[in-house]
């Protein structure tokens, strides 16, 4: 058993208390249990009323005590809530009538006079004890956090967040939410009268089972497993003119960045959405830019240590598109025999020994319509920002193109696809007379078919695992692409044997 973590906040006013329960909810999930006490008048609902303002982005939210209602939930926008107030509870079986008891799944719980129900509560909790500070005004209030089992951990994180936000200066900055993605990641807006920063929360990634060859999923593919690869990466791209932030205050071992705000001016546009070709050609002249310049293995960190970029070797790619036998084509029914998989498998690592001879560049790999942001004060490439590089690898150039034109969120028309493929080939045929325009498509299918067959292991993986069903809709634009890239003459055999052992996608 983890013993408890408890520390002490100051809290001279509501907004002090609306900056705590921000940066509290930086760090939990759906299943996290929050329980605040305190006397009448403690604050404590002023408390659960910042959270749920901040998780919904709006400050005018209405959010009544929920005294007489004694539970009332939210659906907001990154996870269900449900705010409950206890204090009218007179026997804990009264918590199954309001729907309390067992707590429900999938959802964030704050549960004010937690005190008239202890044996109801999850041994696994955040506990905050609210109480008057009359000595230094009116407003004043003290915060007494602790953290049980689980939630230990997270205790001792918001405390070191609360340390590094005040070391950079920005302890007193207005939190406003922002979009997370699929990973452990979680940002804010961090707003002060001199400008807008993004505060990034970026846990060390926990190391999976060791499954494959001894390794963890994101170990054998090389996904970041903390931050240096991100402050890395943006500095050496920085330094070679292209666009990703500016990283103005790092702490390395905990994971929390501070970084340039490049705004949220997209790529896409409509309803739904599909691409600004302008800003799409930009983007493709970009990365051809970049593949033409000579980059390094290893960058600075430090003054004292540096990062070498992992390789996107065979090995490394075969285990993603293994996702397809594990998650997709069991959840599609049709569980692969033995022979199938060596099938598989072998197949494809013929093709990638074959394939990944060639040159290697820097791969972003998420180059696509969430990870860039438009910035029209900028001229030519630096104009289009990058934002996600952590899992920067040196591997073929033809995989971010890939990412680009065959978007995983958004349907690129083929007709858009090939121009920009075109324009991507004449810009490097304009600086390189050796590049080889026939060579680069057939590699760009095969980096098709790589990418796509992962994704929809990916995404089903996401739904039964992770509990995100949202992700299987973009399962029926992955399975185009990847027919569209099958169709190359190189790929024959990969079409006949996913046409024979893969189903489609539900609709």
């Amino acid at each position: 058993m983890t013993d408890p973590v408890t520390f002490s906040v100051a809290l001279s006013n509501e907004t002090a208390t609306a900056h705590l329960m921000a940066d509290l909810a930086l760090l939990i999930g759906p299943g996290d249990v929050i329980t605040l006490s305190g006397d009448l008048g403690a604050g404590k609902t002023a408390a659960a009323r910042a959270m749920i303002r901040y998780l919904a982005g709006d400050d005018a939210a209405e959010v009544p005590s929920p005294t007489f209602t004694l539970a009332q939930t939210y659906d907001l926008p990154p996870y269900p809530l449900v705010h409950a107030d206890l204090y009218r509870v007179n026997d804990p079986a009264e918590l199954e009538e309001i729907g309390l008891s067992p707590l429900p799944e999938g959802t964030v719980a704050l549960i004010e006079w937690p005190e008239r129900a202890p044996d109801a509560l999850p041994t696994d909790r955040i506990d905050i004890a609210l109480s008057h500070r009359p000595a230094l005004g009116s407003s004043s209030r003290a915060a007494e956090i602790t953290g049980h089992g689980k939630a230990a951990a997270q205790v001792t994180r918001l405390k070191a967040l609360r340390q590094f936000l005040t070391d950079a200066g920005y302890a007193e900055a207005r939190r406003q939410r922002m979009a997370g993605d699929a990973s452990t990641r979680s940002y804010a807006r961090l707003l002060r009268d001199d400008g807008v920063v993004i505060l990034m929360n970026s846990p060390r990634r926990p190391d999976g089972p060791a499954v494959y060859q001894g390794q963890s999923y994101s170990a054998a593919v090389h996904l970041a497993e903390d931050v240096r690869p991100f402050v890395a990466i943006a500095n050496g791209l920085r330094e070679r003119g292209f666009s990703a932030p500016v990283i103005h205050q790092a702490d390395l071992d905990e994971g929390f960045l501070i970084t340039e705000d490049f705004g949220s001016a997209g790529f896409i546009e409509g309803d739904p959405p599909s691409p600004i070709p302008e800003r799409y050609q930009v983007a493709a002249d970009m990365l051809a830019a970049l593949h033409r310049k000579h980059l390094p293995e290893t960058l600075p960190l430090t003054p004292h240590s540096d990062y070498a970029i992992p390789t996107f070797d065979t090995d490394a790619m075969l285990v993603e598109i293994g996702l397809m036998l594990e998650w997709y084509l069991p959840d599609r029914g049709a569980e692969p025999a033995e022979s199938i998989r060596q099938e598989f498998i072998a197949m494809w690592r013929d093709l990638l020994d074959r394939s990944l001879a060639d040159v290697r560049t820097w791969v972003m790999r998420d180059f696509h319509s969430p990870n860039l942001i438009w910035l029209d004060e900028r001229r030519d490439i630096a104009k289009v920002g990058i934002i996600d590089f952590q899992d920067a690898v040196r591997g073929p150039a033809a995989y971010d193109l890939v990412s680009l034109l065959q978007d995983a969120r958004i349907d690129v028309p083929e007709q858009i696809e090939l121009m920009l493929l075109t324009r991507y080939i004449k810009a490097r045929l304009a600086s390189d007379d050796t590049f080889d325009p026939a060579h680069f498509a057939q590699l760009y299918a095969i980096m098709s078919a790589q990418r796509n067959t992962r994704l929809l292991g990916t995404f089903a993986r996401l739904n039964r695992r992770d509990g995100k069903p949202q992700y299987l809709r973009h399962q029926p634009r992955i399975w185009t692409y990847l027919n569209r890239s099958l169709a190359h003459p190189a790929l024959g055999r990969f079409r006949a044997w996913y046409a024979t052992h893969v189903p489609p996608p539900a609709s």
